[in-house]
């Protein structure tokens, strides 16, 4: 009896490790992968993001997307309402946003099918405002998370 209970102790155990939410996924990288920093939450559904892109096609401009990554593990899509919760507009305001659709096929090792994945377009709107702007997110790849040109993102409150 002793003998069966180790082993079953053993893999309830490694069963039960915690997932982390909030890190670099060093260890699967595929070549579309080049997080280089953790990523921080402000609570589940929000990044925390700090560093603001020059680059005025971040996010804009389909050829360079905003890799949020997550589709190996289920969690592409909210990675992506992380991602746009984050964010405000220029008049430092919440942004409101809907996914427009899927768009610009690309390859990546990360795809499912044929090493092929798809961008989400978003089309977000600053709370009081009639302008929209289009983001393109890629939620086959990891990359480093930037706050868009022209756009602000949500502090951390200190408790």
């Amino acid at each position: 009896m002793k003998k069966l209970l180790i082993p079953l102790l053993i893999i309830a155990i490694s069963c039960s490790s915690k997932k982390k939410v909030n890190t670099n996924d060093n260890e699967d990288k595929g070549a579309g992968d080049t997080r280089t920093k953790t990523v921080e939450l402000l609570d589940n559904n929000t990044y925390f993001l700090t560093e603001q892109s020059d680059d005025k096609t971040y996010g804009y401009d389909k050829s360079n997307p905003i890799k949020v990554g997550g589709v190996k593990t289920n969690e592409g899509p909210l990675n992506e309402r992380r991602f746009l919760n984050a964010l405000f507009g220029p008049g430092n305001k919440k942004m409101t946003y809907f996914r427009a659709g899927s768009c610009c096929a690309f390859k990546t090792p990360n795809g499912f099918f044929n090493n092929t994945g798809m961008l989400d377009r978003y089309r977000l709107t600053e709370i009081g405002s009639k302008d929209t702007i289009d983001i393109y997110i890629n939620l086959y790849d990891t990359g480093d998370l930037k706050i868009p040109v022209g756009l602000k993102a949500m502090e951390k409150k200190n408790n």
